[in-house]
């Protein structure tokens, strides 16, 4: 039986360290295989429900496109798309769901109401990001960086900057506790990651060796980094009004040039989840710098147009990492065998 047979995967602590490591090693032979045109189905036949609160391009789409090439079907519910929370509790939906599909992906709001998925599924439930974790993006970035810099996760080290208190922070600085990956959050103070989040990482790090940082210095927290990743100022679903005050509090926390090359590192590189507003060409963009007068927010095009940025690359690994994780937990053929047997 596979380790991770009809797991959930809601966030990264629902794994060890070790199995983590595994879905990285299993997405970079998936990867592999794909791009051999021998990737073994390990999923055909299965149903999977992609059940969106949020709106979505690459969760979406590494979802859609990691179950076709499996042989599995998909049925995507958005926002508009179901009863949940209308007519229908989660737990109603729960039970509904499992009746007719293998696997469901949530994104959405509160961890709370995955975790309320989960309880009452019969199925796997997989977090595609909600507002206290994103596990699917965490595996993403750790591909992206080994495949960066063709060394073992442990011991690199990545510096966060920006709004820390939501899921990407959150699960960067567990994550790379877990995975011995030193990592700094650098923010402004209020917008630190919190101290429970930052003690369940300090509980991790003590086991992996990594050394996890806060601080509100770029120019200590950037000093000798091989990544820096930064994420949007504003997260979904927080009002407009917030947005003078984090310009004024995260401007001098962009990823500019003149902060990446203060690494230290000329090999260092430049991560984000995406979207980024680094211009002026978007809708939201637009209106920012309309009112703002701000040209970019979180990184510049000096950084963001140059070789210096592996977000595309984190972006594409999305896509194999999340096929990882639903192969881990629907597959009943041994997956070590079926690659083995391919070539990989």
């Amino acid at each position: 039986m596979n380790r991770l047979y009809r797991k959930n995967f809601l966030k990264e602590l629902d794994f060890a360290p070790a199995d983590l490591e595994y879905l990285i090693t299993l997405a970079a032979r998936l990867k592999a295989a794909k791009k051999a045109r021998r990737e073994p189905q390990l999923m055909k036949g299965l149903n999977i429900a992609l059940l969106f609160e949020k709106d979505s391009t690459r969760t979406r789409c590494s979802f859609e496109v990691a179950a076709h090439d499996q042989g599995a079907h998909v049925t995507y519910l958005g926002p508009t798309g179901s009863q949940v929370g209308k007519k229908e509790s989660m737990a109603d939906t729960a039970r509904v769901l499992s009746g007719f599909f293998d696997g469901i992906e949530y994104r959405g709001f509160g961890q709370d109401i995955v975790e309320r998925l989960a309880q009452y599924a019969s199925v796997p439930v997989w977090n595609g990001l909600t507002n206290e974790w994103h596990p699917t993006q965490l595996l993403a970035d750790m591909l992206t960086m080994t495949e960066c810099t063709g060394k073992p996760l442990k011991g690199l080290t990545m510096a966060y900057l920006g709004d820390a208190r939501y899921n990407m922070g959150n699960s960067l600085m567990v994550g790379c506790a877990m995975l011995g990956v030193n990592f700094r959050s650098v923010a402004p103070k209020s917008l630190w990651t919190s101290d429970e989040v930052f003690a369940l990482a300090q509980e991790q790090a003590a086991r992996s060796g990594a050394v996890i940082e806060r601080t509100e210095d770029v120019d200590k927290g950037v000093e000798g980094c091989d990544f820096l990743y930064s994420d949007v100022w504003v997260s979904m679903g927080e009002p407009d009004s917030v947005w003078k005050e984090r310009i004024e509090l995260l401007t001098p926390y962009r990823v500019t040039g003149e902060v990446m090359d203060k690494t230290g590192n000329p090999e260092c590189r430049f991560l984000h989840c995406l979207p980024a507003f680094h211009n002026r060409e978007t809708t939201i963009g637009e209106q920012i710098y309309q009112k703002y007068g701000v040209e970019c927010m979180e990184v510049n095009d000096e950084v963001f147009e140059s070789d210096r940025n592996a977000a595309f690359l984190e972006a594409a690994n999305r896509m194999h990492t999340i096929k990882a994780v639903m192969v881990a937990t629907l597959a009943e053929e041994d997956i070590d065998e079926a690659l083995t047997r391919a070539g990989f």
